[in-house]
């Protein structure tokens, strides 16, 4: 079952500290503080409680996937043959075992689930596809689109 997730109250600096940190999450807490208009102290203490609250759920590299063999990507759709909780519960889970699911996303249409799937290339894909999402626990079909090219690809 889902649980609901709490809001957290945010003011402009840490709506600005949000925005920076997206830009350049390598920046220093003394460039950052600077940045949005505090001292480092005061923006360490709400940088620590955006962590803490899980506003800020961490920090990573973007990596130019192309250039390291995985610009294949395809989303696959799947319609489930039960979408009662226990069953979404199941297939959630694991979903997110498989490491070439990039993103998984529940949809209201005439399928269940989105997933953006990113492989080396086609043949990998469709070992992914054959052996690991069409046996999630209640997959009853899946649909596939291959993107030719990726125009816009933001992280969160």
């Amino acid at each position: 079952m889902r649980t609901e997730l709490k809001t957290v109250d945010l003011d402009a600096f840490d709506n600005r500290i949000i925005a920076v940190l997206r830009h350049d999450g390598r920046i220093t807490v003394t460039d950052l503080a600077r940045r949005v208009g505090l001292s480092k102290t005061p923006c360490q203490v709400r940088l620590r409680r955006l962590l803490d609250a899980g506003v800020i759920r961490g920090f990573r590299a973007v990596v130019d996937l192309a250039r390291v063999g995985l610009d294949h990507v395809a989303f696959a759709e799947v319609k489930l043959s039960d979408t009662r909780e226990l069953a979404l519960a199941e297939f959630n889970a694991a979903v997110a075992r498989i490491p070439e699911v990039e993103e998984c996303h529940m949809i209201a249409s005439s399928f269940d689930y989105l997933l953006k799937v990113r492989t080396a290339d086609i043949r990998r894909y469709r070992l992914v596809l054959g052996e690991h999402i069409s046996s999630l626990p209640h997959v009853a079909s899946t649909s596939t689109f291959v993107a030719m090219e990726s125009i816009i690809e933001r992280s969160a």
